[in-house]
């Protein structure tokens, strides 16, 4: 059975190779680039496509069996729902059985900057139901790894790590917890019509940070900001982005104080054991940077 990994040079499709690498054989692992040049994964079958042509993706998935599709990233003007269209067109037209779709576990509303991201996902989850291929659907935590990035630079300079996020709770996993619960799910039978939220623990910024203090041996201290000051400081950061990415992060965090990132786990149906603990995820995150 072959299986085949979209958008597989980004970080979730790098460690989802990785862990098809354990559990797969290779010679039947496909990694979907648009350029090969930036795949480091080696010993899989490489194939060049883009999501924005059918043409291409439907060569690029010419004897596949189960397709991991991540979602495409966010960038401004473009029209993520249509590229995800392509890929599943593609994966009909090339005989594909079933796709495992890469969304985001939230329950965001029209109050907050988040909820156009988050209603592409649900768009792209509605379409695949209705596809006529075999689905599934899982919804994604926020990725623990970004944010240990900028709680690490605070504790570098013994600063202060701020978001608007506030007493809001919300679910954090490592882009290697998600990619193991993804590769677990293609590579296993009885999930076929299923939306899992891959979920961990359920903590608010400040405990966040706690922990990420006695894991690293820092002293930050975390401390709100306004929603405005968010995006001023997102266009500083990454003003490559734009604004559409800069309110988009920023309602990331209204979302998050208003407790829509406070949800059911499914990980442990998904990848055959429970998720691991924030404090574990810490320590592999320390591990990672010796």
């Amino acid at each position: 059975m072959s299986i085949a990994v979209t958008a597989a040079s980004g970080r979730l499709g790098h460690a989802v190779l990785a862990h098809l690498g354990g559990l797969h054989p290779p010679a039947d692992t496909v990694a979907v680039v648009r350029d090969p040049a930036r795949l480091r994964t080696t010993g899989v079958d490489v194939r060049r496509a883009d999501y924005a042509s059918v043409a291409d993706m439907t060569v690029a998935l010419r004897g596949v069996h189960t397709v991991v599709m991540i979602s495409a990233p966010v960038v401004s003007g473009t029209d993520r729902v249509a590229l995800h269209r392509n890929v599943m067109a593609a994966a009909r037209e090339a005989g594909v059985s079933r796709l495992v779709f890469s969304s985001i576990a939230s329950e965001s509303d029209e109050s907050t900057l988040y909820f156009p991201t988050q209603q592409i996902n649900r768009d792209t989850e509605a379409v695949l139901r209705s596809s006529g291929l075999a689905w599934t659907v899982l919804r994604n935590a926020l990725y623990l790894d970004l944010d240990i990035v900028h709680i690490f630079a605070a504790g570098a300079e013994g600063a202060v790590y701020s978001n608007p996020g506030g007493d809001g709770r919300a679910s954090y996993l490592t882009i290697d917890e998600l990619a193991y619960a993804t590769a677990k799910v293609a590579v296993t039978g009885g999930h076929e019509g299923k939306t899992y939220n891959l979920t961990g623990d359920c903590v608010s910024q400040a405990e966040l940070v706690r922990q990420a203090n006695e894991v690293f041996g820092f002293a930050v201290r975390y401390e709100p900001m306004s929603d405005e000051a968010s995006i001023e400081r997102f266009m500083r950061l990454m003003p490559h982005r734009g604004m559409d990415v800069a309110r988009m992060l920023t309602g990331c965090f209204q979302a998050m104080r208003k407790g829509h990132f406070d949800l059911p786990s499914h990980f442990e149906a998904a990848a055959g054991r429970p998720p691991k603990s924030l404090r574990a995820m810490l320590e592999d995150c320390r591990a990672r940077r010796r």
